[in-house]
């Protein structure tokens, strides 16, 4: 049982949310979603106790165990991966340490059996002998061999303590699960493991995600952040999007109803007011109009950039072929042997795990940089915009957003770019803004910006979506969905693949690829995929 009673956030005079009363049930998984800054990681912090609200009390179950998904990738660093994984159940965890403590002393006293007796009741009574097992199961879910297991965590890459991590969240059946951005940093393979397991588990799970697939998948209720609010809904995230979508048209109708019988009761009155045979009516008809008023339609505290792109040609027959590319890097083969013709109405995506094939791919469709061996045909119709996963080149001078976008529209008037830039969300002195200074995702829409610029027919775009808001990928995936030219794009965004791409393109691990015109979900299920 999680219960919010009233509870209030104010940081000075800012307030997060106001008077919340929630009740969380098992069996259940709760979406919580909210504009950047709305304030979703806090309230999982308030519930878990990591930040004390300005008013209310978080009311959990008597011998109820929260457990959170930790952050800080280096907090385990000394600990061995098998024993963080069992340290997300605290106290099963200190009984099993203290008890080696004990039966490692020189003088073991009576006193000391005395306690452990005691030691080994509470740890059978917590299954402790199946800890080791039942942690081993989870990292193995997760796709870290066992090898791993007796290794010290400064020993693991970040994306292998990422999972770690996230099987220390998962230990043990807590009975209240907060899992902040749980997804990233997760292959597919693990990601498929982790809806499964969230799927089945059958206590109470509250997680914040920017990863729709994710959301509509596991979710059985979403909690919406909005207007210093926050509000349940049931069902997954495209029915909450969809819902929304339509309350607000509903409201909107609503209104043009309204608006339409006050001008009628607005003439009436105008024409008959002064005529005393109808000076009652018209009396009356005054007293209907003050009654009505037009319901609020608040504009939402999430913000949608506008992402549309319009080739300024089409394409012909003939687009890009690649005939028997062979590239290698430090000496290794990473792609072998590929052949691709890519079609006029080419949706593609590359998928898989090998992420620096991806980009090798990309970059040599892009002509950044040149295979071993092989062919590339470029039809004399192609302009091609490419978005490299790594931008950080284009972002190293001084220079404010009107001006660096200036250089890649044909229009340099000052009101058209900062019309633009409006559009993607730099309005006002925002559009002045220096460059060498825009966060992560900011970056991100200001190449969007230039790429809608260049108005080109075929996209390349390497891993788009990283760094991007929930709002903003949205944007980006209708962009995608609408535009009239070929796409290539390497992401592990299952929604654009699934809703955008009509072909897909895995390169393996050893340089080999797969290439099917095949929906996602079939992919996996008949070829499986190389993480």
């Amino acid at each position: 049982m999680l219960k919010i009673n009233n509870v209030s956030l104010r940081f000075g005079t800012r307030t997060l949310f106001e008077n919340v009363n929630l009740e969380f049930k098992d069996d259940n998984c709760y979406g919580i979603i909210g504009a950047n800054g709305a304030g979703k990681s806090t309230f999982l912090k308030i519930i878990s106790g990591e930040v004390e609200s300005t008013k209310g009390e978080v009311i959990i179950g008597k011998n109820e165990r929260i457990s959170v998904l930790r952050q800080n990738h280096n907090e385990f660093d000394e600990y061995k991966v098998i024993d963080t994984v069992i340290s997300g159940d605290t106290e099963l965890y200190d009984i099993m340490k203290e008890k080696e403590a004990i039966y490692m002393k020189p003088d073991f006293s009576m006193e000391d059996g005395i306690r452990a007796g005691e030691l080994e009741a509470k740890f059978e009574e917590k299954n402790g002998w199946q800890a080791e097992s039942d942690a081993a199961i989870l990292l193995a879910g997760l796709g870290l061999d066992n090898s791993c297991n007796d290794k010290f965590m400064s020993e693991l890459e970040d994306k292998e303590k990422v999972k770690v991590l996230l099987a220390r969240a998962l230990f043990g059946e807590p009975d209240i699960l907060l899992l902040d951005e749980p997804t990233n940093g997760l292959d597919t393979k693990s990601k498929m493991w982790l809806e499964e397991f969230l799927i089945n588990f059958k206590n109470t799970v509250l997680v914040v995600s920017h990863d729709r697939h994710f959301l509509n998948k596991v979710c059985t209720h979403m909690v919406d952040i909005d207007y210093e609010k926050i509000t349940l809904f049931v069902g997954n995230y495209d029915f909450w999007f969809k819902s929304s979508e339509l309350i607000q048209k509903q409201m909107r109708d609503s209104n043009k109803r309204k608006e339409e019988k006050i001008k009628e009761l607005q003439d009436f009155i105008a024409r008959f007011s002064a005529n005393a045979s109808k000076s009652k009516q018209a009396t009356s008809r005054k007293k209907a109009l003050d009654k009505i008023v037009l319901d609020e339609i608040k504009p939402s505290t999430r913000k949608y950039p506008y992402i549309s792109f319009e080739p300024e040609k089409y394409l012909g027959k003939e687009v890009i072929s690649l005939e028997k590319i062979n590239y290698s890097l430090d000496g290794e083969v990473i792609i072998k042997n590929l052949n691709l013709t890519i079609r006029p109405d080419d949706k593609i995506a590359l998928i898989g795990g090998n992420e620096i094939a991806k980009t090798a791919l990309l970059k040599i469709i892009a002509g950044q940089v040149k295979p071993d061996s092989g062919e590339i045909k470029i039809g004399s119709t192609v302009n091609m915009s490419y978005f490299a996963k790594n931008h950080d080149d284009y972002f190293k001078e001084e220079i404010d957003l009107v001006n660096w976008l200036r250089n890649y529209s044909e229009n340099k008037d000052e009101s058209f770019i900062r019309g633009f830039l409006g559009r993607m969300l730099f309005s006002g002195e925002e559009s002045l803004k220096k460059v060498n200074v825009l966060s992560g995702g900011e970056k991100v829409r200001v190449m969007m910006s230039k790429i809608m610029l260049e108005k080109g027919n075929v996209l390349l775009l390497d891993e788009p979506t990283n760094h991007l808001d929930i709002e903003s990928i949205n944007s980006l995936n209708l962009g995608l969905e609408k535009f009239n030219g070929v796409v290539v794009i390497a992401t592990y965004d299952q929604e654009i693949i699934e809703s955008v791409c009509n072909r897909l393109i895995e390169i393996k691990q050893d340089g080999t690829y797969r290439d099917k015109q095949i929906s996602y979900e079939d992919y996996i299920e008949k070829y499986g995929i190389d993480n």
